[in-house]
């Protein structure tokens, strides 16, 4: 196990500035996921950690010792790539010992590892077949053995489950879980989904056009996000956001007004807001509650019911949203219909303000005053 650290983190091709002064501390052990849209950045900063690009500035510390000009192979990290990379050819047993190999480590010595980590991985009764005869989830765990083999003081995946079906990811999450739960080993893991970063992180990374917009627990992010991107990444479905005016601001809270609506009250610290500013008002699908008084809340048409069995969905029509329709989570026994007008409120604890520019207010906890909460 290796700690990682990034100070003032650089990486440009050309004019074209791709990772812009990143600072990051990964301990020793923890699982970090950088999460993100296509394009953010989040697998050159892998790939910088193992070496596969040159930082442009900055420094990068693995395990202490200063990693800008070591050679991939001497940084001390496994990779496993979206890509499975598999050599058709060979059985599971020799793709897994192929680096021991080419390093002309000892046999007796290859064999122990590949033994112990096709243990870990369960695919001792695979290592005679062809990747051609495995499965998806097994290849991918092949590809995760080959790393476990050369015994990394740090693991970074590259969107390992992007290539599997639903069922599939759901199997080799689980997998990775208990792969990082029992080895205590530190992973650095990128992904677009924010369900894997939610499931499997200590910690996770927000990445938007090379910058790192937030970096916290997953519940942390979930409920205090920091800006207007990291509160639509984070969370599935995302978040509703309306476009709001603050009506005046009281001792923990902000009383704003939305098109069509009585003024919605805001548990935040709005107290560097004024009467009249312009703001944001974010709500979660599963925060909404169907109003059961006339004419209270936001109101509008149901024009798309999703019914998942467990859970239903609906998308209503509003003023003022930024999507154009609300989605809101309704109990699976309700009986809204399309074409129906729906009126939804929402607990003053559970909404989220933004300012003008997209940064959050803070937001207070129900038992805790203004001046005693941190975000």
């Amino acid at each position: 196990m290796a700690d990682v650290e990034m100070r003032q983190v650089t990486k440009a091709f050309g004019d074209i500035q791709i990772i812009r002064g990143v600072d990051l501390k990964i301990d020793s052990g923890e699982f970090v996921v950088f999460v993100g849209p296509s394009g953010c950045g989040k697998s050159t900063l892998l790939r910088l950690i193992a070496g596969l690009e040159d930082i442009t500035s900055g420094d990068l510390f693995i395990d202490g010792a200063r990693a800008n000009g070591l050679a991939p192979a001497r940084r001390g990290v496994g990779m496993v790539f979206q890509s499975y990379a598999l050599y058709p050819h060979m059985t599971v047993y020799e793709n897994m010992a192929f680096g021991l190999t080419l390093a002309k480590e000892d046999k007796d010595e290859v064999k122990t590892r590949v033994m112990r980590a096709a243990q870990i991985l369960q695919l001792d009764q695979l290592l005679a077949r062809k990747p051609k005869e495995l499965s998806g989830g097994q290849r991918q765990r092949v590809a995760i053995g080959r790393a476990i083999v050369r015994k990394p003081k740090v693991f970074l995946f590259d969107e390992p489950l992007s290539n599997l079906d639903a069922s599939l990811r759901v199997q080799m999450r689980i997998e990775i879980a208990k792969l990082h739960s029992n080895m205590h080993a530190t992973m650095v893991y990128v992904t677009h989904d924010q369900v894997e970063a939610m499931t499997l992180a200590d910690k996770i990374v927000v990445l938007n056009k090379g910058n790192v917009e937030q970096i916290g627990a997953p519940l942390e992010l979930y409920h205090h996000p920091h800006n207007v991107f990291v509160a639509g990444f984070i969370g599935s479905p995302k978040m509703n956001f309306i476009d709001a005016r603050i009506v005046r601001v009281e001792p923990g809270a902000a009383v704003v007004s939305v098109p069509d609506c009585e003024d919605i009250r805001v548990a935040v610290d709005a107290s560097s807001a004024k009467p009249g500013d312009k703001v944001v008002l974010g709500i979660r699908p599963e925060h909404f509650v169907v109003s059961a008084t006339p004419g209270a809340g936001i109101g509008g048409l149901v024009t798309v019911l999703e019914q998942l069995g467990d859970e239903t969905y609906a998308y209503v029509e509003a003023p003022g949203t930024k999507e154009g329709l609300l989605n809101a989570r309704l109990d699976p026994q309700s009986v809204v219909k399309n074409g129906e007008t729906l009126r939804l409120t929402v607990a003053e604890h559970s909404a989220h303000l933004f300012n003008e520019a997209g940064l959050a207010f803070r937001r207070l906890r129900s038992d805790a005053p203004a001046s005693a909460v941190k975000h």
